[in-house]
């Protein structure tokens, strides 16, 4: 689950990490109190979204007077930002940030994520902040360190020196800066995070060390363990059909494609996409009912798909080990009645009671192919979906 800007550094706060003080506000009339509790003059203000790369696309604006904050938050609120980490859809500013202006001496770079090709959580740390940090890794990777972080959080004392000579820090600007690497690793640990970055994180002409950005995503998985993360949650930054997947605990993604996927497991799913673009076709979606799906589920499953108008046919692809061929049969049929079904409609399922479930199909009458294998699902999709353009 990502976050916005201003809940990652509520986090950041939490463990112990130094952020300039600021207000969110969600409409014009709120600026003044917060400009006033804030007691500025001149500010950055800064859209709260699901992405980075605001400033480049005129979601940051620097204040010099109360006036400026007042005009540029009228001119933020309601702004949609574009860009390659929106997609072209783009994503509406709900709320705006106001913050004083930072003095800064020097900008660096530290984040936290998950390192899948060695298994384990790891710190990545730069004297160079403020640019992306796939930018220093392509054109400077001699600028960059990675260091491990144990399971429990806690960074050697050694690796923290070595980190700060690696930073260029020397004494208050040192021992600060060590503090904050340290609790940024807890806190990543902590959180159950998948990424924890703050860029820049920024030395101050007095040597203070300060998040001046932060961004933090959460793995979905272990959302149950931090029930206080819910209030994060923020549907207007998603699609509305992948918000209302959300509603039906179904795990959906959008696609630029014309064939509709229904299938459960992750794994499934992955090899069900693969082989429609084999037979020449392009999904349109990727969606897993789950293991346990009901027919209620399957059929919210069958609304979101045709929300997409893009879609000209829609492949059922089902393996029943806990779910259950025929519940997937009563599922299909009753959502082919309920929602008028106007697209060709292929229905694949191996598995338990799978006799069962493709004798409720073939019992309904209604206009449902019913494929022998895997291979042949996907051509028979992707033949009515080129018939239906």
């Amino acid at each position: 689950m990502n976050t916005h800007e201003y809940q990652a550094k509520h986090v950041l706060q939490k463990f112990g990490i130094p952020i300039p003080p600021f207000r969110v506000v969600e409409n014009i009339n709120q600026v003044e109190k917060a400009v006033k509790d804030l007691g500025i003059t001149k500010a950055a203000v800064k859209v709260q979204i699901h992405a980075g790369g605001r400033g480049k696309a005129g979601g940051v604006k620097l204040a010099k007077t109360v006036e400026e904050i007042h005009s540029h938050v009228k001119n933020l609120l309601g702004m949609k930002i574009i860009n390659n980490q929106t997609g072209p859809e783009g994503v509406i500013a709900h709320k705006v940030m106001i913050t004083d202006l930072t003095e800064i001496k020097k900008e660096y770079y530290a984040g936290a994520v998950i390192d899948r090709k060695n298994g384990t959580a790891s710190l990545i740390i730069s004297p160079e902040g403020g640019m992306d940090i796939e930018e220093i890794a392509e054109h400077t990777p001699e600028k960059i360190k990675t260091v491990p972080i144990p399971e429990n959080g806690k960074l050697r004392g050694y690796q923290l020196i070595q980190m700060a000579k690696f930073m260029g820090w020397t004494g208050k600007t040192a021992k600060e800066g060590m503090k904050v690497l340290a609790a940024l690793a807890k806190a990543f640990i902590e959180t159950d995070a998948s990424l924890l970055e703050i860029n820049p994180l920024v030395e101050t002409p007095s040597g203070e060390i300060l998040a001046l950005d932060a961004k933090l995503s959460i793995d979905n998985n272990a959302l149950f363990r931090h029930p206080e993360f819910a209030e994060f949650y923020d549907k207007t930054q998603i699609p509305s059909n992948e918000a209302e997947a959300n509603e039906h605990e179904l795990a959906y993604v959008a696609l630029d494609g014309d064939i509709g996927c229904m299938v459960n497991g992750a794994g499934l799913a992955m090899a069900t996409m693969d082989i429609i673009q084999h037979f020449g076709g392009k999904p349109a979606n990727f969606l897993d009912v789950g293991g346990s799906a009901d027919v209620q589920k399957v059929i919210e499953g069958f609304k979101i798909i045709l929300s997409d108008h893009n879609v000209k046919a829609i492949l059922v692809n089902i393996f029943g080990g806990i779910m259950n061929c025929a519940t997937i049969g009563e599922a299909v049929v009753k959502a082919v009645k309920e929602l008028g079904l106007k697209v060709p409609l292929v229905v694949r399922m191996e598995g338990t009671n799978v006799e069962a479930g493709r004798k409720i199909l073939a019992d309904s009458k209604l206009d449902i192919s019913v494929a022998k294998g895997l291979s042949d699902a996907a051509q028979m999709v992707v033949a009515a979906g080129k018939k239906n353009r």
